[in-house]
This record gives C-alpha cells, sequence and structure tokens, in this order.
C-alpha cells in the first residue's frame, strides 16, 4: 500500500489580508498582502525577503495563528495555524523583546518558562524539564551565561536564548522575525551557522523573514521576495538585480527619488559567468503596477 503524502511544512493559496479600518483610512494600498502562494517543504529553509512595510509581519501573524479574516487557505502540517499554534508545532522567535528586559530573570529562567508552558506554577519542574532546558542552551551555544540576567546580555547573545527559548517546546517548525537586527557581522555569521545546525541535526524546518539581503542569502536555501504581493525565486543566487530593484523600489525612491535601474533579468542573460536559479514564476500587469506571483516548481 503507497504511503501518504506528507504535507508541506507551511502552504499559503492565495491569501490576502486587508486590516480592518485600512481602507477607511485612506491608505495607499489596503490590502497589506494579496494573492500570495507558496509552499515550504519539511525539512527547508526558507527565506521571506522584502522591505519594511511590505507584508512580511502580516503573512507571518497569519501563518502562527495570531489574524483571522484573512482570504485564501493557510495549512501548517495539514492544520490550521490556529490548531498547529495549539498543538505547540511552531517555534517563534519575535523581532523585539525589549519589554522582557526589564524583567529580573536569568537567561536559564526564559528558557525554562517556556518549556514549562501549560504545568502550573505550584508545580516544581522535573528533571526532565531541567534537561531539555540544559540542551536547549547547549544547543544554541548560550549554555556559558544561561545564569545571567536576560538584561544584560548582547544582542548576539539574547538572539541565541530567544531561539533556545522556541526550541523548548520542541516544535517541528522555527520561524524567525528579523531575527539579524541589531546585530553585528560576527553575530551574523553565527547566525547562519546555528540555523544550518538546527536544520541539519533536527530536521527543523525554518522560515526566515526579513528585509536583509545577507541574512537571507547565508541561512536560506530558497527564498520568496514578498511586497504585498509574491516575488519568487528558488533559490538566492536567482535574485536578479531586477527582481530586488522591483521589490524594495519604495526604500530607494525614499533615498534617492525616482530612479531607472539598469538591471536584466535573469531570463535575459546570455553571460554565462552569471549563474541564475530561480524558480517558477509568472508575470501580469494590473494598474502598471509590476507583480509576480510563484510557487516551488
Amino acid at each position: 500500500m503507497p504511503e501518504t503524502p506528507q504535507p508541506p511544512a507551511l502552504e499559503f493559496h492565495g491569501v490576502g489580508y486587508t486590516y480592518p479600518g485600512a481602507a477607511i483610512a485612506g491608505a495607499q494600498s489596503a490590502e497589506a498582502i494579496r494573492g500570495v502562494t507558496l509552499d515550504v517543504r519539511v525539512g527547508e529553509r526558507v527565506g521571506i525577503l522584502g522591505p519594511n512595510g511590505g507584508g512580511k509581519s502580516t503573512l507571518l501573524k497569519i501563518a502562527l495563528g495570531l489574524l483571522d479574516g484573512y482570504d485564501g487557505e493557510v495549512r501548517v502540517f495539514g492544520r490550521s495555524p490556529a490548531q498547529a499554534r495549539r498543538d505547540g508545532l511552531v517555534g517563534y522567535v519575535p523581532q523585539r523583546v525589549e519589554a522582557e528586559l526589564g524583567f529580573p530573570v536569568s537567561a536559564r529562567q526564559v528558557v525554562q518558562m517556556a518549556a514549562t508552558v501549560g504545568v502550573p506554577a505550584w508545580r516544581p519542574s522535573g528533571a526532565g524539564v531541567r534537561a531539555r532546558v540544559d540542551e536547549c542552551l547547549e544547543m544554541v551555544g548560550a549554555a556559558d551565561f544561561a545564569s545571567r540576567a536576560i538584561g544584560k546580555l548582547s544582542g548576539g547573545q539574547l538572539q541565541r536564548v530567544m531561539i533556545a527559548r522556541a526550541l523548548a517546546r520542541e516544535p517541528r517548525m522555527l520561524m524567525l522575525d528579523e531575527p539579524t537586527v541589531g546585530i553585528d557581522a560576527a553575530g551574523q555569521e553565527r547566525f547562519a551557522s546555528l540555523v544550518e545546525r538546527l536544520n541539519k541535526g533536527l530536521g527543523l524546518t525554518i522560515v526566515v523573514v526579513s528585509h536583509d539581503l545577507r541574512t537571507i542569502a547565508t541561512s536560506c536555501d530558497r527564498v520568496a521576495c514578498l511586497r504585498r504581493t509574491l516575488h519568487y525565486h528558488d533559490a538566492p543566487g536567482g535574485l536578479t538585480p531586477a527582481v530586488l530593484a522591483e521589490v524594495f523600489s519604495h526604500d530607494i525612491e525614499a533615498v534617492f527619488g525616482e530612479v531607472h535601474i539598469d538591471a536584466h533579468a535573469a531570463a535575459d542573460c546570455d553571460d554565462p559567468s552569471h549563474q541564475h536559479h530561480h524558480g517558477h514564476h509568472h508575470h501580469d500587469h494590473d494598474d502598471n503596477d509590476h507583480e509576480c506571483g510563484g510557487g516551488h516548481p
């Protein structure tokens, strides 16, 4: 009897979302995201790259089951996002944790609180929980400063503790929101190495959401560019200057004004020294706004 195919770790099919009141407020584009279709296969490292305000956080919140009322369909390991969250299938590392930095708790205690979610506060932590906490801290390279106050950690150290916290519930997928903000170049290299180690060693599916091209290129196998709609390429090597200029055009114009980017598309390149690896994508034209949608090949 043939085996039942394993569902993707994460599926978006024609997903769109408009924040309540956005159209009434007269926003230039009331839709936060529109027509997003993307599959993340089990065991992959996928980056979602795009400018600030391009819809990355909205897509992340939908996948985490934190936003309802979206168009289209979203499945996480074959479940609804809310059910996947209740089942502890997804670990999440938020972009900002300033609210927690003032608490008088150690790095170890932060991870332990995540490991004991759902356990009554009066019940002492068992040996199994303590072993799991130690394992997570060791896994991310945070054991040496586990007793240090969370507010005394450097940016890179704090990031590792937050990843350990996300791992404490033994998720199957890890989602990271702007993970290298405020981290120096050496810290970014350590982050890329850690992502690879968690992916290979634990078999974790990893989704990295960032506006930083270097972060995506060094830590992910596949990449989806998002600016309200999806500009999809299968690998970081397939990100041509033309695609990046299009996705980040608003950021570029904010600095330089309206500019012309002379950048060829991968399909038009005949230079054998340029290696373009890109996935399936198609092009529409809607109200003079060039958009791309796509999925994996």
